[in-house]
């Protein structure tokens, strides 16, 4: 379920009843076991009218959205890619770049931190940006971060002490300075 405005939504994957990570045939196989069971015409009490018809037309209906839409590769990809920001944007408090970090050298590790307002912070470190792309190097009393996309990326930070979250916004190659503790 995605929480968005206090409502929860129905992904098109719980709909069909499959993981976000099922294969073309695995989706198939739950579409036409889910659609068999809620065609209209394949309802045995056709002559009652009532709301339970309406909601079997609905069901239905939203079987066959879903069997559209994670049916098909393409929009497949573009669905998860939109569920991927749902689920990131309903829990972050705000967008940060690489400039509002601070940048600290404990020799074999470079960490970059920036403050939560409940006094703890967000740490992300080269080990995990490594793992987003971005690799970053030590060059005098500045940090170099490249990135091996052109495209724009983001990493999703939680608090190490409560449940905000920050998105960390990488727009290519940066030069930070190193923080010096005396």
């Amino acid at each position: 379920m995605i929480s968005s405005s206090n409502l929860f939504h129905k992904t098109h994957y719980e709909t069909l009843g499959v993981k976000e990570d099922a294969n073309l045939e695995e989706v198939r196989k739950a579409y036409r076991s889910a659609i068999l069971c809620f065609h209209p015409d394949k309802q045995q009490n056709a002559s009652e009218t009532s709301n339970s018809e309406c909601l079997t037309e609905n069901k239905f209906l939203e079987i066959q959205r879903a069997w559209e839409t994670i049916g098909n590769p393409r929009s497949r990809a573009l669905y998860d890619a939109e569920l991927l920001t749902l689920r990131q944007d309903a829990a972050i408090s705000e967008d940060v770049s690489l400039d509002d970090l601070t940048v600290q050298d404990s020799g074999d590790i470079i960490e970059l931190s920036y403050p939560c307002r409940c006094g703890d912070y967000y740490f992300i470190d080269s080990f995990e940006l490594a793992d987003t792309g971005c690799s970053i190097s030590r060059d005098g009393e500045m940090v170099s971060l490249l990135t091996s996309k052109s495209l724009p990326t983001s990493v999703v930070l939680p608090c190490g002490s409560c449940s905000l979250k920050v998105r960390l916004l990488i727009n290519g190659d940066y030069r930070l300075p190193i923080e010096v503790h005396l």
